[in-house]
């Protein structure tokens, strides 16, 4: 453990910028939710009603969870249901960068050069993670309690945030150890995560009806922290199970890494043909090899995720009919009066900014490939840089129109009007391309910096979640490429802002390409 907290202090200095973003942008969701719901609901009676509507509504207990109250803090507690699988997200991706990501660009293995013990740069990644967790949960205390809800429900609230980022900094700390790459170990965690959302929906479902199968939550750690129930039971048997979780995963992969060599996985690679095939002789069949699974995976999940919006569809706009305040909710952020219209713009607008980090995760792959070495050996060939950097911008332009096109169909399929909800997907492209762009501009311009893309995709992220509620300055909205996205249907001057915000991206792009043709390779 010798150096561990000289490695904390390089984690912490390394996300300086990234860190706080998602700690203080998830971190006060819960408070905006307050305020979203301050001024919706005039009386008591309206958010009653709200919430016994929203309690018996399958396609919301699916989305958020069970809802056991109708007290304010339990509907807040509802509404971010699905926070902490976004905090969980975020926790196994820091672990997994500050691990397994620095052990195979070779940096782990410098650092290991010096008198550093052999756990500490584990030790390190999960203590940064579970401080920053810990901070969170904070927030979203101090936040509440100065809104008024009373204080041991708001703790319980911050808790539940907090461990769930704990849990899945210990399931990344083992799958750290099962693969010999990033990729792969992001690969098994994000996965573990799936199911456990899964699991847990599959549970609550279960749970409203013959509850045959409500044991179901109980095998997966976003089902424990559902059943804490702030501002209700108060339950803290859930977070102690979630804390030994942490603890047994932590250890786990604590042991792992003694049963392997620096470098290599317990998950041993599958070896690949001894010759390549004629599909590896140009860059665009070497960049589909690379990244096609990323785009099946992607793929299937947002076809889940239509599926998902088109069956809840239905049960929003019976909601909006019993509930004035419901109605005014979705037609201030989605811009429409029409609430199923609505509906499905805010749903649209968070598929797009979700496969924006798909699109942005395609173009950081020139710079994970110019940091693996792997550019250098291309480009010493007859391989131009820019046919190069084609084959990887085709995923990441092409691949979120597959996702949100598989989304939008199985959408408007299951609500049963398949031109205007695939119409009101497909529109959000050109803001994702735009992120695309500025993390190709920054890979072009500023390499070292081209981790910032992230940080780009949070801040629009934070300003769809919680500028429309707070009636955030025009000016700051702004800020954000989707604020720019026609509303369809019924927008007439929807060709413009669609041309207007292409254009932007082919011009950055255009700019990083270039400066990527400028510099050095790599820097």
């Amino acid at each position: 453990m010798t150096g561990t907290f000289g490695l904390l202090r390089l984690v912490l200095r390394r996300d300086r910028i990234i860190m706080p973003l998602w700690v203080l942008g998830l971190g006060i969701l819960p408070w905006v939710y307050v305020t979203g719901f301050d001024s919706l609901f005039s009386t008591v009676q309206e958010r009653v009603d709200y919430a016994r509507i929203s309690a018996a509504n399958t396609g919301f207990v699916a989305l958020y969870g069970p809802l056991r109250g109708d007290s304010l803090g339990e509907l807040v507690v509802w509404r971010g249901g699905f926070v902490p699988v976004m905090i969980a997200l975020a926790a196994l991706l820091t672990v997994l960068r500050h691990t397994r990501a620095d052990e195979e660009a070779g940096r782990t293995e410098l650092i290991r050069a010096g008198v550093v013990g052999r756990f500490a740069p584990l030790a390190a990644a999960v203590l940064a993670t579970v401080l920053a967790c810990t901070v969170m949960g904070v927030v979203v205390a101090v936040t509440l309690i100065g809104h008024g809800l009373p204080g041991g429900g708001a703790m319980a609230l911050g808790a539940v945030f907090a461990v769930s980022g704990w849990a899945f900094a210990g399931v990344a700390a083992v799958t750290a150890q099962l693969s010999d790459s990033a990729r792969g170990g992001r690969t098994i965690a994000v996965l573990v995560l799936g199911v456990s959302y899964v699991l847990r929906l599959g549970g609550d479902i279960s749970a409203m009806g013959d509850s045959r199968l409500d044991w179901l939550s109980w095998l997966s750690p976003i089902g424990w922290v559902e059943r804490v129930f702030p501002f209700g039971a108060d339950d803290g048997g859930p977070l102690i199970l979630t804390v030994a979780l942490t603890l047994v995963t932590v250890g786990a992969g604590a042991f792992l890494l003694t049963r392997r060599d620096l470098g290599s996985g317990i998950l041993a690679s599958r070896l690949g043909p001894a010759t390549a095939g004629a599909a590896l002789r140009s860059p665009i069949g070497l960049a589909w090899r690379l990244h096609r699974g990323l785009l099946f995976g992607w793929t299937a999940g947002f076809a889940v995720l239509g599926l998902v919006f088109g069956a809840v569809a239905n049960s929003v706009v019976q909601l909006a009919d019993d509930s004035s305040g419901v109605t005014e909710m979705f037609t201030r952020i989605g811009g429409t009066t029409a609430v199923a219209d609505a509906y499905f713009a805010i749903a649209a607008q968070l598929s797009g900014l979700i496969v924006a980090c798909y699109a942005v995760q395609c173009a950081l792959r020139m710079r994970d490939e110019e940091q693996s070495g792997h550019a250098e050996a291309l480009l010493s060939t007859d391989v131009s840089r820019w046919s190069w950097a084609a084959g990887h911008l085709v995923f990441a332009v092409g691949g979120p129109a597959v996702a949100l096109f598989a989304e939008g169909l199985l959408a408007g399929l299951a609500f049963g009007d398949l031109g205007g909800v695939l119409a009101t997907t497909l529109v959000q492209l050109p803001a994702v391309w735009v992120l695309a762009a500025v993390a190709t501009l920054l890979i072009g311009a500023v390499p070292k910096l081209a981790a910032a893309a992230w940080a780009v995709t949070a801040a629009a992220l934070l300003i769809l979640l919680v500028g429309p509620l707070l009636k955030v300055d025009q000016l700051v909205l702004d800020l954000s490429p989707f604020t720019h996205v026609p509303r369809l249907p019924g927008d007439a001057s929807a060709v413009v802002p669609l041309l207007m915000l292409t254009l932007i991206a082919a011009v950055l792009g255009g700019a990083g390409l270039i400066a990527l043709r400028r510099r050095d390779v790599p820097v």
